[in-house]
Order: C-alpha cells, then structure tokens, then sequence
C-alpha cells in the first residue's frame, strides 16, 4: 500500500515537473518572439523614414524643375509679345502712311474741285448771258410770228400741242408694240424651250372617253341566260352594282351604260366571270358582283401606289393613295386622269428644275392637282377646291395644298410652284392628241367667243377660227385707234378668261384696217 502511494506520488511529481518546464519554455519563447516583433517594427519604421526622405528629395527636384521651366516660359511668352507689338507697330506705321497719302489726294482732289467750280461758274454767268439774249430774241420772234400767222400765242400752242400730241400717240402705239412683240417673243422663246423639253421627255399615248363597255359573249344563247325568267337576272345585276344592261342586236356581245366607270367595271368584270362559268342565277350574282368590287378595290390602291412610284412620291396616305387610283376609271374630254396626273407631276418637276424651284413640291402637285375629280360626284364644289380639303384633312404640305387649290383660279396662287403646277396642267391638257371635244361642246364655245369679241363698242365683226384656238375682232378705225385697239385685245382676253373654260390657250387678235377708195372716171 505504501508503495502504491509512493508510486503515485513520484507520477505526480513528474507531471508537475513536466508542466513547470513547459511553461518556462513557453515564456522564453514569447520573449524571445516579442524581442523579433520589436526588431522587425524598427526596421519597417527606419525604411519608411528612408522613403519619406527619398518622396521629399524628389518633390523639391520636381518644384525646382517646374520653377525653371514656368521661367523659361515666361520668358518666351515675353519674347512673344514683344514680337507681336513691334508687328503691330509697324502695321500701324502702314496704315498711318497711307491714310497721310490719301488724306493729300483728297486734299488734291479738293483743290481740282474748287477750280472747276471756279470755271463752272464763270460758264454758268456766260450762259444766263446768252439766256437773257435768247428771251428778248424769242420774245421778239414771237411777236413778229404772231403778226405774220394772225394768230395769238395760246392759240398756236394749242394747235402744236395737237400736233404733239398725235405724233406721241402714234410713237407711243408703235414704241408699245415694238416692246410687246420683243417681250412676247423672248417670253415665247424660253417659254417654247421649257415646255418643248419637258413635253419631248413625256410620251403619254392617246386615250378615249367612253360612257359604255360591252362584254363578248360566246354565243347569242347567253343573252338569254343573262336575262332569265321573266328578266329576275338582269333586274339582279342591274340593283347590285347600279349600271344599266343593253341586250340589242349587236351580236354576241351586250352593252353596259353607266356614267360611273367604277360601277361600269364591276359589271364587266362580274360578268365576264358568269360568262366564263356559265351558272347565272341571283345568288351567283351577288357573289360574283361583291368579288368584282373587293377586286377593282385592291387595283383601285395598287393604281396609287403605282402611280407614286413613277413620279417619286411615295409615302402618302393610304386615303390619297385609293383616290388617286380612282381617277385610273376617271376621263376627261377623252383623256384618262390618271394618266393626266402622272404627266402632270413630270411637267411640273422639269419645268421646277429649269426655273430653279422646289422640285419636289412641284411634282407632288402635279400629281395631286385632280384628286378632288374622283369625288367631285358625291361632294359639291369645284373639284380643285375639294381636292385641296381632302389634301390637308391627310397631312399633305401648305404649299402643295395651295398647289392643287389655285391650278383653275378659285384660290390665288401663294407659291411659284402653283404656277408651275397650273402651266404644267394646261399643257398635258393642251398638247396636240391630249384631249377631244364633243361637237355640242366646240360650237357652243366658238359661239360664246364671237359672242363675247361682238360685245365690245367699236367692233365690226369677230370671227371664231382654228377650232376655236383664236378669235379676230375686226374694228371700225373711225371708233378704235392704234392705242384702243391694244388695250381692246387684253380686255377681251380678260373677259374669255373670266367667261369661258376651255383648254389649251386661246389668242386675241384685233384688226384695225382703213382704206381710202376711189375712182378713175
């Protein structure tokens, strides 16, 4: 038992022994630790001192640097302004030289001046001299002419001044027609080459104005088809597209009359297809005739759309564009709108390009310039008037507007581009083959013209010739003279153009002819 505690005992002295070395070790290491820790943070404080003193060595080299060179930049700056004043100096010595130089010409001049005043004077005191003598002596004269001639001063006055008068009017009418006719022909000159070289660059080919179509049918059988019982299918197609049907003798073929050409090409159209398949009753009709309208709309657009693309003005309205495919069924004195427009819109841009105006304005008003005719049935107002509303109500530009709006005369013209756009016009529709008139038509305007020419005072006789292109109004020269008979053509030419429409341009030409007749016995 002894031995057991002995033996405890000496294993716990052990453990202590072994605790106690190992502490000592551990506190010699932390001081020898805290000793390395001391030496490293004396190192690290003696190189940051190294590198403060190495930053602060090499920021005065870098003041001292930029001292020196601030210096040498002064001294350049200086050198500079000393250069540039001496420069100065020496301009303004120039300039004071010269102007010293022109201060002795004038001072020159001023004394030529005065001299020749001096001379004109001396002259003008010489000519009241000779002045006074001319006044005695006309004075004299007069006094003498007046007991030679028996007549008083206000008297031979007035008959000179008849005299006078008589030989101005006369230079004055021909002075008056000699600038005219120079005028008109320049005028006419460069007038003939614009619109020479515009029209020689359009080909538009002739069209005819119809009121009627008519459909081939393959045998006369088919008219009777195309009736029915009791007349039920002509009376359909008749109600649904609104077009009256002719079924005459002319063989293998029947009229459709209508005064809509949209209408008159629905009906051809729906019919050619009931020909083409043979099965004719109401229901097919109404079918027929609805595919005929939803088909002429869809080439109704792509006519806009077209038409856009050959002048170059796309991006209109999708409205613009279904009315100026109408005016493609529209005519006009036999001459297709459509058509019309497109000339129209090219005329106007190369007339534009050779006077140096807005092209594009002038193009785009050309070709709408119509577009109120494709609803001038079902609005009132003149169709330039109308189309102009319908214009500005899609967006399109003031100016073109105005184009459309002033190209008959309703509207004055605000633009140069208007009246280019209205000369353009009256040529596409004057131009030779363009248009072609009803014979009720030309006589009833042949006969307004002498109508109007007779209605002045002093007219003899007015004889309408050229188809109506010009009028000759023969005067009494007892009533009209040189002078009147001028202004009598501009009134008459006035009074055509307020009155009257027609194409193209109609001349005036006044005659005033005396004759002196006798007889040899």
């Amino acid at each position: 038992m002894d031995g057991m505690v002995t033996l405890i005992v000496v294993i716990l002295f052990s453990l202590i022994s072994a605790a106690v070395a190992g502490y000592l070790a551990f506190q010699r290491g932390q001081a020898a630790g805290l000793r390395a820790e001391q030496e490293r943070q004396r190192a690290t404080l003696q190189s940051a001192e190294d590198q403060a003193q190495r930053i602060l060595t090499e920021a005065e080299t870098r003041v001292k640097q930029q001292e020196l060179a601030l210096k040498e930049e002064q001294v350049q700056m200086r050198n500079e302004m000393e250069a540039e004043t001496a420069r100065r100096r020496k301009d303004l010595e120039r300039i004071e030289e010269r102007l010293q130089n022109r201060l002795d010409s004038a001072e020159r001049r001023l004394e030529q001046l005065e001299s020749r005043e001096r001379k004109i004077n001396q002259r003008e005191a010489k000519l009241d001299q000779r002045a006074a003598k001319l006044t005695t002596m006309e004075e004299e004269w007069s006094a003498e002419l007046q007991k030679v001639a028996g007549m008083s001063q206000e008297e031979a006055q007035q008959v000179l001044l008849q005299r006078v008068e008589q030989t101005a009017r006369a230079e004055m009418a021909r002075t008056i027609r000699e600038v005219e006719a120079e005028v008109a022909d320049e005028a006419d000159r460069r007038a003939r080459e614009i619109v020479t070289l515009a029209i020689e660059r359009i080909a538009s080919e002739h069209v005819s104005e119809y009121a009627v179509s008519s459909v081939d049918l393959p045998s006369d059988e088919m008219k009777g088809r195309i009736i029915g019982r009791q007349g039920r299918n002509i009376r359909a197609i008749e109600q649904a597209i609104g077009v009256d049907l002719v079924v005459d003798d002319t063989p293998e073929a029947i009229i459709i009359s209508s005064f809509d050409p949209i209408r008159r090409e629905i009906a051809r159209m729906a019919l050619s297809k009931l020909v083409a398949d043979g099965r004719i009753h109401p229901t097919r009709i109404e079918k027929e005739v609805e595919q005929a309208r939803h088909e002429i709309d869809r080439l109704i657009l792509e006519a806009g759309e077209q038409a856009t693309i050959e002048t170059n003005t796309q991006g209109l309205h999708r409205e613009i564009l279904k009315l100026l495919g109408r005016l493609k069924f529209r005519y006009s004195y036999g001459q297709n709108q459509l058509y019309h427009a497109i000339e129209t819109a090219h005329i106007a841009a190369m007339i534009a390009s050779e006077l140096h105006a807005n092209v594009k304005v002038a193009r785009l008003g050309g070709l709408l310039h119509d577009i109120g005719k494709a609803v001038s049935h079902e609005i009132d107002g003149p169709h330039a008037i109308v189309g102009a509303e319908i214009a500005k109500r899609y967006g399109v530009n003031e100016t073109v507007v105005n184009c459309i709006a002033s190209h008959h005369g309703e509207v004055e013209p605000q633009s140069v581009e208007a009246v280019i756009v209205a000369a353009a016009d009256a040529i596409s529709g004057a131009r030779p083959g363009a248009r072609r008139e009803s014979l009720e038509t030309y006589i009833k305007r042949v006969t307004e013209l002498e109508e109007i020419g007779n209605s002045f005072n002093g007219v003899s006789q007015t004889f309408a010739i050229q188809a109506g292109r010009e009028i000759r109004v023969i005067v009494r020269p007892d009533a009209v003279d040189d002078l009147a008979a001028i202004q009598l053509s501009k009134d008459i030419a006035k009074k055509i153009e307020d009155n009257l429409q027609y194409p193209g341009q109609i001349r005036v030409t006044v005659i005033r002819e005396t004759r002196a007749v006798d007889y040899a016995k």
